[in-house]
């Protein structure tokens, strides 16, 4: 069989499931497990993403053609990617993993449709994932597991994260019972203009024995004004931008600082600001989910949450 994942989260369930070596074409944003990076990158950015997070917004904006609003309807309709036509002619896949859930974080299914049809002698199975909610998740590894014929290897790697995932949450309620209550997090997922947590992030923070707040389960995150946070006032505060790494969260995280109201906020009084790699971790919606609600852990908790001290991945923001 040969595979084309167009979503790095479907790439890292494909090496799950132990079928890296069928892979043969990729998206640009398909980077883990590191030997996939060999493979073509199939995709590209129509928007420069090297620039600030206001300027990855404003261009955003005006490829959707509207202003911000309560639904942002009409990113529905956005595509910000370019498929390499001709070289996925080339590798002649019998499957390409998409998604539906955004048409900003990634490769769409309307953008795979779209580039299918222009296919000559081919008719490749799509595999669309929709994650809203880590239950999501698990089935979408069930729709990849079906689909490469690994549906029983696909079952126990679920089995697997859910045991670690209970063993966290009974762990930190127990820490979270004995301070009296949880603390209350925050998650931003864009920084410039302020976004919250949505989708599975808000089950993380739970899992990990907090309070998410400026959160919607199962829905995209929301979008943030700075009174909003100041009422919020969070103990905890978490930065980890979609599609950003720590370092390069760390350089926009200088725009927060010059807020008058930054100093003001109760997680930034008592040195309780943290960068989490966004890319690889929280809003990538694959097996590192598992990680990610660790690493909140250990934000919350430190050392008494029981999880391994990472090399990389978060950082306090200092």
């Amino acid at each position: 069989m040969r595979i084309v994942s167009l979503l790095a989260s479907a790439t890292e369930m494909v090496a799950a499931l132990g079928c890296t070596e069928q892979l043969v074409g990729r998206s640009h944003e398909c980077d883990y497990p590191p030997e996939v990076q060999r493979l073509p990158a199939l995709s590209r950015p129509v928007i420069d993403i090297n620039t600030s997070s206001a300027g990855i917004d404003a261009q955003v904006r005006q490829l959707a053609g509207t202003r911000r609003s309560g639904n942002e309807a009409a990113l529905q309709a956005l595509s910000i990617y370019q498929i390499d036509v001709s070289r996925l002619q080339e590798l002649q896949p019998d499957v390409i993993l998409t998604q539906t859930q955004c048409e900003v974080c990634a490769v769409s299914e309307r953008d795979v449709s779209e580039a299918v049809r222009q296919l000559t002698g081919l008719q490749p199975r799509i595999v669309s994932l929709a994650p809203y909610r880590l239950s999501d998740v698990w089935e979408d590894l069930r729709r990849v597991g079906a689909a490469l014929g690994r549906e029983a290897e696909a079952e126990a790697l679920i089995a697997g994260y859910q045991q670690r995932l209970e063993a966290l949450r009974q762990r930190c309620a127990s820490l979270s019972a004995e301070r009296g209550k949880p603390p209350r997090v925050a998650v931003l997922e864009w920084l410039d203009p302020l976004m919250g947590s949505g989708n599975w992030t808000p089950e993380l923070i739970a899992c990990a024995g907090g309070e998410p707040v400026l959160s919607a389960s199962g829905q995209h995150a929301p979008w943030v004004s700075w009174d909003e946070l100041r009422q919020a006032d969070p103990e905890v505060l978490i930065l980890s931008p979609c599609g950003f790494d720590v370092e390069r969260t760390r350089q926009d995280a200088a725009l927060l600082q010059q807020h008058p109201y930054w100093p003001a906020l109760r997680a930034v009084r008592e040195g309780r600001v943290y960068l989490i790699d966004g890319n690889h971790y929280l809003n990538r919606s694959g097996p590192r989910l598992v990680e990610s609600a660790e690493l909140i852990a250990l934000a919350l908790w430190g050392e008494r949450a029981g999880v391994p001290l990472p090399a990389e991945g978060w950082q306090p923001l200092g």
